[in-house]
């Protein structure tokens, strides 16, 4: 029993131990902890999507039914912002193609491109 208990523990992936991101070293640690900065810089992408929404329903709202259009317009451009960004960090991690530093390379490329984004979108809900 207590044989299938450490082997239980052994399986489970490196997110659900404990892992210091402030000092990782090995590969799968910085790895993982490139992931989760990435899943904190889209979780803000997602915050400020809504409120650059917000801000472009509240202009449409302002504007002649045939001048409306700044939501669509946003949506269009994160509609075509989110695989341009998917590619291009598909392309950067070919530098360490089916090398273990592959997931780090793509990782470090999305939280970049994503919080570029996502100051892009701050910028539109200030001018409004």
């Amino acid at each position: 029993m207590r044989a299938a208990v450490v082997l239980l523990f052994l399986a489970l992936p490196a997110g659900a131990q404990e892992v210091d991101c402030t000092n990782a070293m090995a590969q799968q640690e910085m790895n993982f902890c490139a992931e989760q900065d990435y899943l904190e810089a889209d979780a803000a992408l997602n915050d400020a999507y809504k409120q650059a929404r917000a801000a472009m329903k509240a202009l449409d709202a302002d504007l002649p039914a045939g001048d409306q259009g700044a939501e669509a317009a946003l949506l269009a451009a994160q509609r075509a912002w989110l695989p341009y960004r998917d590619a291009a960090c598909a392309s950067e991690g070919w530098m360490m193609h089916g090398g273990s530093a592959e997931p780090l390379v793509v990782y470090g490329c999305l939280a970049t491109l994503t919080r570029q984004r996502t100051q892009d979108l701050l910028y539109l809900v200030e001018g409004f």
